[in-house]
């Protein structure tokens, strides 16, 4: 048996929550939407929030959020940096700007790896942006981090719709906890999917509109809280009694 899968046990048993968010595909908003609940969270009722990037096909939530310049601390392990009040663990400080073209059980082992090593301390979340679809990394991370709930993203697109009932599919099929899920950069011209949604017996927990100012955010953490898509997930939130957060108004 592989020693680090015990300490990734008692790396994460600090933690209260551990939040996934997950989608069938990428490019549907899952860094966006990680990044800007883990910084909702920590303005909020002094939440201690870890966000962790799990996405090796385009790690980007150190680019939503302008992190740069900082970096881990090795003492026993590693303890990651904090920022915004938030401790920040990406793949990125593996890869750098490298593509990370790993399969199969190098796959394993990375995802192992970071989790062994990765010294949390105590969170009340931990939001963990997850690698999309349902390959390899995905099924690693569920294996390995056994207390997740999932928070499931789709777009109106039929593909993205497509894909996503695969992900619940296996979530359900493995009874794993789903906190719902929600519909992003929905337009005026975008078909109705909330029946469909419903008609899967998830949690319809709300739309998120397109938001066309959203991209000129991006690196800013404060203009990124001032978005409409930051007001709307945070009223998603607020509303949502599968979270149960105690969300400081006015952010």
């Amino acid at each position: 048996m592989d020693p680090r899968l015990e300490i990734i046990d008692e790396r994460l048993k600090e933690i209260k929550r551990v939040i996934a968010i997950t989608g069938g595909k990428g490019g549907i908003g899952k860094s966006l939407v990680a990044s800007t609940l883990a910084l909702t969270l920590s303005k909020s009722n002094n939440y201690r929030v870890g966000l962790l990037d799990l996405d090796f096909s385009g790690p980007s939530t150190d680019l939503i959020l302008g992190i740069e310049g900082i970096y881990p601390k090795e003492e026993k392990g590693i303890i990651p940096p904090e920022i915004y009040g938030i401790r920040f663990m990406s793949v990125i400080y593996y890869a750098q700007d490298n593509p990370t073209p790993l399969r199969g059980i190098d796959v394993s082992n990375a995802i192992i790896e970071l989790l062994a090593i990765t010294r949390w301390g105590r969170l009340d979340f931990l939001i963990v942006d997850m690698p999309p679809g349902i390959g390899d990394a995905t099924l690693d991370t569920i294996r390995l981090m056994k207390k997740t709930q999932f928070l499931t993203l789709t777009t109106p697109s039929i593909v993205a719709l497509g894909t996503v009932k695969k992900m619940l599919a296996m979530l359900k099929e493995l009874n794993l906890p789903i906190i719902g899920i929600i519909e992003n950069m929905r337009t005026a011209k975008s078909p109705s999917i909330e029946g469909q949604i419903n008609g899967l017996d998830v949690p319809y927990l709300g739309a998120i509109d397109f938001d066309e100012n959203l991209e000129n955010s991006i690196g800013d953490k404060n203009r990124l809280l001032e978005t409409a898509f930051a007001q709307r997930l945070r009223e998603i939130l607020l509303r949502a009694p599968q979270f149960k957060l105690n969300i400081v108004s006015g952010l």
